[in-house]
């Protein structure tokens, strides 16, 4: 439902959130470009390895130039680009659109947590797939549109998908630590998908989802019928490690203010994320500022945006097993994560298994996914041509990802096709 204002008007949306280091970087990269110009144009910049070549071309093509026409033009193309990716912030704000697809039924619930099914009624024998999101985020992005949903998706091709939905943590949930979440929660949801298909189940991780259905299928095995990891992180070290590590630094140093807090605030988890990627929104909001408000790729920025501001606080224990123990110390590529005192390696899984590693993935590298694909011992990699996001959801998701997951999943569970 859409909030409205005292004048009738659709309200504006509180983010892209934490809104203030939104506009700060969008002003501060194209005023930084002005500032950086006479560097450039002097020879004096110091560019990043990857930007070399592209450097020195600058460098011959700005020879000889009229040193006020240069500065001139940029400090004009700047304002430019600033200005349009300031609109396309207030652009999203104000959009009309909101997510108005009917839930799913809940058929199960502990907690704050959910089963939601997805399957057919027509089809009462249709194969059980449990499927589990990350905790960081809701789980709808697997169920984002009617027509960008995998979970619907699976569900009209013969199988029976069942989407744990984490839901904002209540009071027990609060005090949980990942192993709380996974004895506590995910081993009775599956219990329940066991019970309901009569036998093991497939399994689908996404994300940090896929962390937690590995730990969950490694004291599990005999419940599970094969287990799919889609931009599942492993080696938190593959790609920028010092920022990991400075972040894990500080949520360590805040873990009294987080457990007198009830856990990590959003704003403060979207600020880490942000940190991984700090030009990609001018970038999109500059994008989306000139496409039409009323076009099926503005909907979607729109929906997408709202998913990503639309998180929970993360629990104190989760937060300092993720950010700490995954991020700052690297403990699943070292060997050294342990659920409930078993640790979780992937190498002793004797299940068929498959890993999606998408090719553009900026949020999870692919060197980071990868890492845990080659340790499984019978294991299907397929490298969807997207980003982490767009994996699931974006225009090449039915063939890059929905499809090869659907017969692999038909394989496994023995699904008709």
């Amino acid at each position: 439902m859409m909030e409205k204002n005292r004048e009738g008007q659709v309200a504006a949306r509180a983010g892209p959130r934490p809104l203030g280091l939104h506009y700060g970087a969008i002003v501060n990269t194209w005023m930084g470009a002005v500032s950086a110009a006479p560097l450039a144009l002097h020879g004096a910049m110091a560019w990043h390895p990857s930007l070399t070549g592209r450097a020195v071309a600058l460098a011959d093509d700005l020879a000889g130039s009229d040193e006020a026409a240069f500065l001139g033009a940029v400090s004009r193309q700047a304002q430019r680009r600033l200005a349009a990716a300031l609109e396309g912030v207030e652009r999203y704000r104000r959009h009309p659109g909101r997510r108005a697809l009917a839930p799913a039924p809940a058929i199960w619930a502990r907690g704050g947590v959910r089963l939601l099914d997805f399957g057919d009624p027509a089809q009462p024998e249709a194969p059980v797939v449990l499927v589990v999101p990350s905790l960081v985020n809701p789980s709808y992005v697997l169920d984002l549109t009617e027509e960008r949903s995998l979970m619907r998706f699976l569900g009209r091709s013969g199988l029976h998908p069942l989407l744990v939905d984490w839901g904002p943590p209540g009071d027990e949930e609060l005090g949980f630590d990942l192993s709380g979440y996974i004895v506590n929660r995910l081993e009775p949801a599956l219990a329940e998908a066991v019970s309901r298909a009569g036998g093991p189940v497939g399994l689908v991780g996404y994300c940090m989802g896929g962390n937690l259905a590995l730990a969950l299928a490694t004291r599990r095995p005999g419940d599970i019928a094969g287990l799919a990891v889609l931009a599942t992180p492993w080696d938190f070290h593959a790609e920028q490690a010092v920022q990991a590590r400075a972040f894990a630094r500080a949520i360590s140093q805040m873990t009294p203010a987080l457990e007198a807090l009830g856990g990590l605030p959003v704003d403060l988890l979207q600020a880490f994320f942000f940190g991984l990627q700090p030009t990609l929104s001018e970038r999109k909001f500059r994008r989306f500022g000139a496409l039409d408000p009323d076009s099926a790729d503005a909907r979607l920025f729109v929906a997408l945006e709202d998913w990503v501001n639309d998180g929970m606080v993360l629990a104190a224990g989760v937060a300092r097993d993720c950010l700490v123990g995954w991020y700052g110390e690297n403990r699943p590529a070292r060997g050294a994560w342990r659920v409930a005192g078993r640790r979780i390696d992937p190498a002793v899984l004797g299940l068929p298994c498959l890993a999606a590693v998408p090719a553009a993935d900026r949020i999870v590298p692919p060197a980071s996914a990868l890492a845990l694909a080659t340790l499984f011992p019978q294991c299907k990699i397929i490298r969807p041509p997207s980003g982490h996001v767009g994996m699931v959801v974006g225009d090449r998701a039915a063939t890059g990802l929905w499809r090869p997951l659907l017969t692999w999943l038909r394989t496994i569970t023995g699904g008709g096709g």
